[in-house]
């Protein structure tokens, strides 16, 4: 196991702990969980550098990585369902559309095409963390909560629906006789 798949699964052990303080109902365990969910979080930028750094990329961190995102974001929003800070539809809204872009992702692997990140994929998984941090923590500016959590559902439906652009575009062009796959659609 190489130092990026480590940190891949010291992530996806950080999942518990992170679940079982924000459940709790105390302010200083609720600052705990914040804290422990961004260091969770932020291992995600450092499994990715040092894989790249080291010529360390594999397809078990390749397949790990996003899981790991997933479930991280699936456990916070979840905890944050069971605790009454979030609407179960809204979070209906996020898993949809991340289960929808990995088979996404997976029926392009499967004809031989790469769905890279994109930057509105990136806005989203930013919103998302900073809507999950919002509600976690107490602080004065609570009016600022639903409207980090009406983003993170834009820039999810957003970024969901560019993916699904993009790949129609590729596997379309794909099953055209010659066409160039290399140029973004």
């Amino acid at each position: 196991m190489n130092a990026a798949l480590w940190v891949t699964t010291v992530r996806i052990l950080a999942i518990p702990v992170v679940m079982a303080l924000m459940l709790s109902e105390n302010e200083r365990t609720r600052w705990w969980a914040a804290g422990a969910y961004v260091a969770a979080a932020a291992t995600d930028s450092l499994d990715g550098w040092l894989a790249r750094s080291r010529g360390q990329v594999t397809v078990a961190g390749a397949f790990l990585d996003p899981l790991a995102d997933k479930l991280l974001v699936t456990a916070a929003f979840l905890a944050l369902i069971e605790t009454g800070d979030v609407p179960a539809w809204a979070v209906m809204v996020i898993l949809t559309r991340e289960f929808a872009v990995t088979g996404l992702r997976l029926l392009a692997v499967s004809e031989g095409l790469v769905i890279p990140a994109a930057g509105l994929g990136k806005a989203k998984t930013l919103t998302q963390n900073l809507s999950i941090l919002a509600f976690t923590v107490p602080h004065p500016w609570k009016w600022i909560d639903d409207p980090l959590l009406w983003l993170a559902l834009f820039l999810t439906i957003l970024s969901g629906a560019y993916y699904f652009i993009m790949a129609r575009r590729r596997l379309t062009a794909r099953r055209s006789p010659g066409a160039d796959m290399s140029g973004d659609p």
